[in-house]
């Protein structure tokens, strides 16, 4: 039976390219034959489970995840009985419900300071940077930022919520460069403790809630990286919060990972590892959740450029491992490796997208002058 998983994954592979044990540096290496079978009958679960357990290797993960998902390989072997499991949970439960909202901040962004701060740029951008006449992260980020506050037309004394706030970088460069003042959400403790020492001094107040809870109005509002997180069952409730929090002359900018299919269940390994209930939205989705709420004044996509802004934190992780190793655990580093450089590849074969769009209430007069 071994020597039949073995086969089928020659095969598979083989669409994309890929030998086993082969010269190329995308090309697997496999340790432990254990590995067909997982591949074959857990699907995406199984293969990284393996590659944290050290059952295989491959010189350029990024790559060679590049190469299977745009053959679409993962999709030919995912588990069946799995997927139709995973498919009817997202359909049956509101996963992201108030009441689990916390659940996220627990398992990911609680996961210690000292990773993060050794692996993102100084202003601690959780997000993907903006690469257009960046030669570095640390500027690719500072641009991003700028161009938020650009497209947001930030003035000052203007009064901004930023939902999903992380540890304050979008809050910090408003307050400094543009003088307005934030309101910052996020459910994460680690990130308020952090953000607090970061932007102290400034008009930039944070508070640990959910989203859902908040009643009062802003000029402006902006959404960086936070989405993924609300879940297709919130997506009307979300627009209706931003609605009843915006001022009737004030823009929303959403920032967030998207991709062309909403995906039919949530990703298994990345679930339980990484980003507990995320989901990643379609674009037929967040036009269908905004309905009356708003207009859409403009939708940018730079998804390419988050490719380069994860190859970058994988450097950094690596340089700066020995730094926190003692805080975590070797498998804890392959996870961290398989998260950071298959996301890349994902972007890179343009499954994924990172989209800015911008959002009025009831069309900006004249019509809303696009920044990139």
């Amino acid at each position: 039976m071994q020597n039949k998983y073995r086969k089928f994954t020659e095969e598979i592979l083989g669409i994309a390219g890929i030998q086993i044990n082969g010269n190329n540096p995308w090309d697997i290496q496999i340790h432990n034959d254990n590995f067909y079978k997982r591949a074959i009958t857990e699907g995406s679960l199984g293969v990284g489970e393996s590659f944290m357990d050290g059952d295989w290797d491959v010189e350029n993960l990024d790559e060679f995840i590049y190469k299977v998902i745009q053959a679409q390989l993962d999709e030919k072997i995912q588990g069946k009985l799995s997927t139709l499991f995973r498919l009817a949970t997202l359909r049956l439960f509101n996963l992201q419900s108030k009441n689990r909202a916390f659940i996220v901040g627990e398992k990911h962004y609680d996961l210690g300071n000292d990773l993060f701060r050794n692996m993102l740029d100084p202003r601690m951008n959780y997000s993907c940077g903006y690469w257009k006449n960046a030669s570095n992260l640390k500027e690719s980020q500072e641009n991003k930022l700028d161009l938020i506050c650009r497209k947001l037309y930030l003035e000052p004394g203007m009064r901004v919520l930023d939902i999903g706030c992380g540890w304050g970088a979008f809050g910090k460069f408003a307050a400094e460069k543009y003088k307005v003042e934030v309101v910052g959400v996020t459910v994460s403790k680690e990130q308020i403790e952090l953000g607090r020492n970061l932007c102290a001094g400034l008009p930039v107040e944070f508070r640990l809630m959910d989203y859902r809870d908040l009643n009062e109005k802003f000029d402006r509002i902006a959404s960086v990286g936070m989405f993924e997180h609300v879940g297709a069952k919130n997506y009307k409730t979300y627009f209706e919060v931003a609605d009843r929090c915006l001022k009737d002359d004030g823009l929303f900018l959403l920032h967030t990972i998207g991709r062309m299919k909403a995906p039919k269940a949530i990703d298994p390994w990345t679930h339980k590892y990484i980003f507990p209930n995320g989901m990643l939205p379609s674009a037929i989705q967040i036009n269908k959740a905004i309905g009356s709420c708003f207009v859409m004044e403009d939708w940018h996509n730079f998804g390419p450029d988050y490719d380069k802004t994860l190859m970058a934190w994988y450097a950094n992780f690596v340089k700066n491992w020995d730094k926190i190793k003692g805080n975590y655990s070797e498998r804890f580093f392959r996870m961290w490796k398989y998260y950071l450089l298959s996301s890349a590849g994902s972007f890179r074969a343009r499954r994924n997208q990172l989209w800015q769009i911008v959002l009025s209430k009831n069309g900006v007069p004249g019509g809303y002058p696009s920044i990139r």
